[in-house]
């Protein structure tokens, strides 16, 4: 256990590091010019970026685990996954060419689009779309219980904040305190690692953090839910990314990827599934036990706390309503300094391959959504 804890406080550190090199526009590691993926219908080497360790990117959980890709790259092809324990981190590593693939948050998603000086990164498809998953304020177990989640949220003026910056968290966080009036006496910038043990300590008022962290520290007694993004109508999102080179040269990989991903969020989906996924997760993870998993997906939380009937959303293609979150978050990164636009480049959304993914299907967005479970649901260990 205190060899997994060192692990994690390495691997965080060197996340905050890395985050704070994205978000600076640091381009010192990018590679010049475009990676070469071989030509249309030849096996293609893979590396792709994703999150077990952050619930709204779980269709690449799936993915990993059922290898559903096989089905569609070319004969021979082969796919590493590579764990980011923030977005930034994949981002970061996409920018520098050591990555194709990214599952990342809204924030670094959007963020990512804007260093086209460094490498082109597109956004491709939708992961998911909630008000629960990224946008979930905890506080420390005794602070008060709470009538209303704006009450909740007003408590945080002059409160001891902490939020793991350049994250999808940040972003929410930042909105919620400009819609609400709301200065907290320090806006901490830390890692997860960080905060559990302030809120271990009692040195934490209140944390803004994504599942399935939020959910292990619940069930760990050392913080308790106030609010979500249903306190303010603040949605969060996931988004798929791939670099502009890798779309450019194998369109056949794309469509490929996106036709495995439709099937990873169809199976998302289905509640028949929800303890499979908690297994895949729970392999996947460290530090985090199948129940924490299996909550921070399909576990329904009090409406008072900003539970919500639905923990995510799929829409899979990148929609109309989806382009306007879009939009609206870039609005308001350029207004905290986060980018240097106010509005992405058009070409930063690719939006064409999801939908002739869904028209090939004979589907529509929607795909699915997740709907929360209660507790009786959970038949693990």
């Amino acid at each position: 256990m205190k060899c997994m804890k060192n692990w994690w406080a390495r691997a965080t550190q060197r996340t905050l590091v890395t985050s704070l090199f994205v978000l600076l526009g640091a381009n010192s590691s990018a590679i010049a010019g475009d990676l070469d993926y071989g030509k249309v219908g030849e096996p293609v080497k893979l590396i792709v970026g994703y999150q077990p360790y952050y619930t709204q990117s779980w269709s690449g959980v799936i993915m990993k685990d059922k290898k559903l890709y096989e089905k569609y790259l070319p004969k021979g092809s082969t796919v590493e996954f590579s764990i980011g324990l923030q977005g930034a981190v994949i981002v970061n590593a996409m920018l520098a060419g050591k990555q194709h693939i990214g599952y990342v948050g809204d924030m670094p998603g959007i963020v990512s689009t804007t260093k086209q000086e460094v490498a082109d990164i597109r956004i491709v498809a939708s992961l998911g779309v909630g008000m629960d998953q990224c946008n979930i304020f905890l506080a420390r177990p005794d602070a008060p219980n709470f009538a209303t989640q704006m009450e909740a949220i007003k408590w945080l003026n002059g409160k001891q904040v902490a939020v793991p910056k350049g994250s999808c968290t940040d972003r929410f966080a930042q909105a919620v305190f400009k819609k609400a009036n709301v200065e907290p006496a320090a806006y901490l910038n830390q890692n997860i690692e960080v905060i559990t043990s302030g809120f271990r300590a009692g040195k934490l008022d209140a944390a803004v953090i994504w599942e399935p962290t939020a959910s292990r520290l619940v069930q760990e007694g050392l913080a308790k839910r106030i609010a979500s993004g249903t306190a303010v109508n603040e949605k969060d999102g996931g988004y798929l990314t791939m670099r502009y080179d890798l779309i450019k040269q194998r369109p056949d990989v794309v469509k490929a990827w996106l036709s495995a991903e439709l099937d990873a969020q169809l199976f998302l989906a289905d509640s028949k599934n929800a303890q499979e996924v908690a297994r895949m997760a729970n392999e996947q993870t460290t530090g985090f036990s199948e129940k924490v998993l299996w909550s921070s997906m399909y576990g329904q939380n009090a409406e008072a706390v900003g539970g919500a009937s639905e923990r995510q959303l799929l829409p899979y293609a990148i929609t109309p309503e989806v382009m306007t979150s879009i939009a609206t978050s870039a609005t308001f990164l350029h207004s905290v300094k986060s980018i240097n636009v106010d509005k992405l480049r058009p070409e930063a959304v690719m939006p064409e391959f999801a939908a002739a993914a869904l028209k090939e299907r004979g589907l529509s967005s929607p795909v699915g959504s997740v709907k929360a479970l209660p507790d009786s649901a959970y038949k693990g260990k």
